[in-house]
């Protein structure tokens, strides 16, 4: 009965760890993505409209652009 109990706890503390890994994860992809966010609005805002328009960017595209470049199309 003793070595049933140390199994469920061992495969608990297992599915812990890694819904724990998984969760630290995500976090990561998410601060990641956060930063190339970043990084593209501060790069196309850097941009004056003339150079928006020569690569046929409208400003209120940015925001938009910015989206897609870190989390993909929708």
């Amino acid at each position: 009965m003793v070595a049933i109990a140390q199994t469920r706890n061992a495969a608990a503390s297992l599915g812990f760890a890694s819904r724990l890994s998984a969760a630290i994860q995500r976090m990561q992809e998410n601060r990641a993505r956060r930063v190339i966010y970043r990084q593209t609005l501060r790069e196309l805002n850097a941009l004056t409209n003339r150079e928006l328009a020569d690569l046929g960017i409208g400003r209120s595209m940015i925001t938009r652009l910015a989206q897609e470049a870190a989390w993909g199309a929708e």
